[in-house]
């Protein structure tokens, strides 16, 4: 701000101006003002002046003609009404905090405060230093502005500025106003169908920008500017004539090309200003019927191009095969009176209606690209703005554009775009693979967020990580974005590999550690003994320590022991009482989960019986044997109803009371389909408990079935019966029972 002696003077040829513009506005409105509107408003502007509330801005200009000169263009050149004009000329004070949203409201009405406010949220948008050379913030700030007369309004701000600014001395500014009214205002102009000043905003900036040229294209076209209109009618005149001949109903429009248009062309054609072939443009806009389209403007280039002699490299037929965006035109380019070279496009009422709103809309096929859904939007406000409707209706172009995408800053203000519903974790991933896998968090706006947080219009993203990280399976659940998936699941791969690498390591280090040379055929029988059919499944298992390293050894010595015939020979058992193939007696023994037997007795010696196997949580019974110890039967032991009919007087009362940390041997009898990979499906399923260890696997299959022996160890009989229920759930299996 100045300092307070350097007071705000208003000049009597600003305040002349001003009141000339406000008589013009007021004329132009009529009955849109309210009766206090006016009044209200010089009350507040002058106690703003007497308090030096006001400061001219830094270019030197005085605030409140700018307004008012912003609020002229609004009205004239874009048909914006009463609360549009308010807002124009009070937001200012609002933004200074001179005047709250709050008194807006109550003075002016709601529709001046909502235009105020959407100014103010796009005010703020410039503070995150965005790079506004993008069509990503292009699209944010039609997104972000809620009310489509924001963006009018910051489009006929920008045609002043830059029109009041051609001998100012802050040259660095002007280069900043110049550049962003090329990159930004333009295309939005463009987009709304405000072609007269969008063609302004690029001539400006142009003259700003590149001085030399602007100026060398305009002393040309001046110093031919009769002679150019001229040309034009002696142009148009006989192909008028020649078509009216033909019977064909039509108009045609005779323009020269903007001082901008001209400079594109002859840097991209790298040629001089005599050069350019399309210096005269000419629209031939035929009223044909829909089933004579083709033929009328075929009719129309053939008398064209009999009177004039066309260039056959410069012919463009969009009339036989449209664009891919519908836009349907002849473009010829013919060699006019005096040897001069002028475009001729032909078209219809309807293609000409497409081309100019629909979804063909000019700035498409001009090489602006579209986005999303926003061009019939675009196109029904494009629409109100040449009928001339009144744009006070305009709430209903409100931002429902963007329901599929969001655009969100970096902490440099980039502007990146993304689907709707992403997440911190999909930024993440956006900006590089490693800071993805190494993603912890994120910043949003300042605040510290969970990677799962969901990310919205407007927002800045700062990505917190650790190099302990790693990617994890539900992640994918986590992202919205394919990109982001690819990504993830390439380093779930890779940390797959690194995983199945240590392991195999570590598990040869153990080996190694007790002098056992590795057979891959007997690592190769035990991982199908577990059922493995993939090596990298078992390594896996490994890595994640759901495999016990030194039980692996023990397997694979048994194995080895059995394929080289090193087992001592022993009698044969049959298949009932496989269970005792490995016996678990040490567990046993070490039991301790409290059992109450009898009338409260605790303390007394017991044992669990190897006919029925009961575990924690089994309805139990106590069974005194010969020698005076007592043996815990499951109450549904297949020897119980014999015990309780012959030996009834030795049965006592059992209960468990307390649970400890033992652990139980259990056999489970498994019968199925042979399918393949079923064994590989069984041994998953226990594996993935990290409250069950598998103790053995015995399966014989014949003619298609299979039917098998499982020994695992568990604590109690809830996980039992969880592992059982589970198991029938395979694919194939069709009965397990515990025995």
């Amino acid at each position: 701000m100045l300092p307070m002696e350097e007071k705000f003077i208003y000049t009597d040829e600003e305040k002349e101006r001003s009141e000339q513009i406000l008589t013009e506005l007021q004329d132009t409105l009529g009955q849109s003002f309210l009766e206090n509107d006016l009044p209200k408003l010089r009350n507040h502007l002058s106690r703003s002046i007497a308090a030096n509330a006001i400061r001219r801005n830094v270019f030197g200009l005085n605030p409140i003609l700018c307004a008012l000169q912003t609020a002229a263009i609004a009205v004239k050149d874009i048909g914006l009404k009463r609360d549009s004009v308010l807002a124009i000329l009070l937001h200012q004070s609002v933004q200074d905090g001179n005047l709250t949203l709050e008194e807006i409201d109550s003075r002016f009405g709601e529709g001046v405060s909502k235009i105020i406010h959407g100014l103010i949220r796009i005010r703020m948008l410039y503070q995150k230093t965005p790079v506004i050379e993008s069509e990503n913030f292009r699209n944010l700030l039609l997104s972000f502005a809620e009310d489509m007369r924001v963006i009018l309004i910051m489009i006929a701000d920008r045609v002043n500025l830059m029109r009041q600014i051609r001998d100012v001395e802050n040259k660095e500014a002007q280069r900043s106003v110049s550049e962003e009214a090329s990159y930004l205002y333009a295309p939005l102009a463009h987009k709304l169908g405000l072609y007269q000043l969008k063609s302004e905003l690029e001539d400006l900036s142009l003259k700003y920008l590149e001085h030399d040229a602007y100026y060398l294209i305009k002393d040309k076209l001046n110093a031919t500017k009769a002679a150019r209109d001229a040309y034009i009618s002696s142009f148009i005149t006989p192909v008028s004539e020649h078509l009216k001949a033909a019977g064909l109903k039509f108009h045609i429009k005779g323009r020269t090309k903007s001082i901008h248009s001209i400079w594109q062309k002859m840097k991209k054609q790298k040629c001089g200003f005599e050069g350019i072939y399309d210096l005269f443009a000419i629209r031939i806009i035929l009223d044909s019927p829909a089933d004579k389209e083709k033929m009328q403007c075929w009719q129309a280039y053939s008398i064209v191009t009999d009177m004039y002699q066309p260039n056959p490299k410069r012919l463009r037929d969009w009339l036989s095969v449209p664009k891919s965006n519908g836009y349907e035109c002849l473009h010829i380019t013919v060699l006019g009176p005096d040897k001069k070279w002028v475009e001729v496009q032909i078209r219809t009422e309807r293609m000409d209606e497409i081309a100019e709103h629909g979804l063909a809309a000019h700035w498409r096929y001009k090489g602006v690209k579209a986005e999303g859904g926003m061009d019939d939007w675009l196109a029904s406000i494009r629409a109100a703005l040449e009928a001339g409707d009144n744009l006070e209706v305009m709430d209903q172009f409100k931002s429902d554009l963007y329901e599929k995408e969001i655009y969100v800053f970096t902490p440099k203000g980039d502007l990146l775009k993304f689907p709707k519903g992403v997440t911190v974790l999909d930024f993440a991933y956006h900006i590089h693979s490693k800071i993805g896998n190494q993603c912890v968090g994120g910043k949003i706006n300042g605040k510290n967020v969970s990677f799962r947080t969901e990310l919205h219009s407007g927002d800045t993203v700062e990505i917190l990580t650790s190099t302990t990280q790693k990617p994890k399976q539900e992640w994918l659940n986590i992202c919205k974005s394919s990109r982001a998936k690819a990504k993830i699941r390439l380093a779930l791969k890779e940390t797959q590999v690194k995983d199945g690498l240590y392991a195999k390591e570590l598990l040869e280090r153990r080996f190694k550690n007790k002098k056992i040379d590795i057979e891959e055929a007997t690592m190769g029988h035990l991982l199908r003994k577990m059922g493995f059919k993939e090596v990298s499944e078992f390594y896996k298992q490994i890595a994640e320590e759901k495999l016990d390293p030194n039980y692996i050894i023990e397997e694979y010595q048994k194995v080895y022991n059995h394929d080289h015939n090193l087992n001592q020979p022993k009698e044969a058992e049959s298949a009932e009482n496989f269970e005792f193939e490995n016996p678990s007696t040490e567990f046993l023994k070490k039991n301790d989960d409290v059992l109450v037997i009898d009338q409260n007795l605790k303390g007394l010696d017991f044992s669990l019986a190897k006919c029925c196997h009961p575990i924690y949580g089994d309805p139990v019974f106590g069974f005194v044997t010969v020698s005076g110890g007592i043996k815990i039967h499951r109450c549904d032991c297949p020897n119980a109803p014999e015990m309780r009919k012959r030996f009834g007087y030795r049965i006592v009362k059992a209960r468990w009371s307390g649970k400890g940390t033992s652990q139980y041997a259990i056999t489970l009898r498994v019968i199925g389909n042979d399918d393949i990979g079923i064994v590989s499906n069984i041994s998953n399923i226990i594996s993935k408990d990290e409250k069950i260890v598998m103790r053995s696997i015995n399966i014989d299959s014949h003619d298609g079935l299979f039917s098998g022996n499982l020994v695992v160890l568990l604590d109690d009989n809830s996980k039992l019966n969880m592992l059982i229920k589970k198991l029938r759930t395979v694919k194939g299996v069709k009965e397990v029972v515990r025995i």
